[in-house]
């Protein structure tokens, strides 16, 4: 895959080490893009710092920034901190928010709002800012992460569904508003991955459920992303990736 130099790239929820987030920006540095993340809470200050050295020792320029995407007034914020010295070519939608075991019964309008907020309105208002201000014909790429709503329910986190399921409607229709602007955008489901949270009864459960006998990891991700930024992508757009090594539950 031929390495994006000179190429900036924006990668939101990235603050924690063992995420996909961090997976990703450390594939698209290796790559040679330097990189700009936000993480939040502010908590994650630290493990944020240590991922900014490791992508400079790849011989990029990257920072990084704590910003609550829960409030609108975010957006703007982010991009102009991303943009300053140059304009960002590469998006990556990554941040997520989720409450576990929150079945139909206990959903509430603060919660769910709290999950639209996160998941579906502030990837879209980023996406859209980032096309209108991305150059025509500069390549720009615009990814998003998704869960696979459309494969099947997700019993226990009906609003996390909901709102995440958007992406993919919004995937597809925006990738034909930009597609003039020469711009790309797609979105990846990476399907069950370990990014700290799999238990060994979890591993012994949904093991058998892939066929090579493993739970993705988050450089399987994160190498599909970066796939998906470099040139050789420029034709795939509109595009829902199921990148999950043949994972069967449903």
């Amino acid at each position: 895959m031929k390495a994006r130099r000179d190429m900036r790239a924006l990668v939101t929820g990235a603050g924690r080490k063992s995420g996909i987030g961090a997976a990703i920006c450390r594939e698209l540095a290796r790559h040679g893009a330097d990189i700009r993340f936000t993480y939040w809470p502010p908590e994650e200050e630290a493990e944020a710092a240590v991922l900014v050295e490791e992508l400079k020792d790849e011989g990029v320029d990257a920072a990084a920034v704590p910003f609550d995407l829960s409030l609108a007034e975010s957006i703007d914020p982010i991009l102009d901190w991303a943009s300053k010295g140059e304009i960002p070519r590469i998006l990556v939608n990554n941040a997520a928010y989720s409450l576990r075991d929150l079945d139909y019964q206990a959903v509430t309008p603060e919660i769910l709002d709290r999950h639209y907020a996160v998941n579906l309105r502030a990837p879209l208002l980023l996406a859209a800012a980032f096309a209108k201000q991305c150059p025509p014909g500069a390549g720009g790429r615009i990814i998003s992460m998704t869960s696979g709503q459309s494969l099947g329910g997700m019993p226990g986190e009906i609003a996390y569904a909901a709102t995440k399921g958007g992406i993919d409607a919004f995937t597809r229709t925006l990738a034909a508003e930009v597609a003039s602007k020469g711009i790309t955008v797609n979105a990846v489901n990476p399907g069950p991955t370990d990014t700290g949270w799999v238990t060994p009864e979890i591993r012994r459960e949904l093991s058998p459920h892939f066929p090579f006998g493993r739970i993705g990891e988050p450089t399987d991700a994160a190498r599909l992303v970066a796939f998906l930024a470099s040139e050789e992508a420029s034709w795939i757009t509109g595009q829902i990736l199921h990148s999950e090594g043949g994972f069967r539950s449903r």
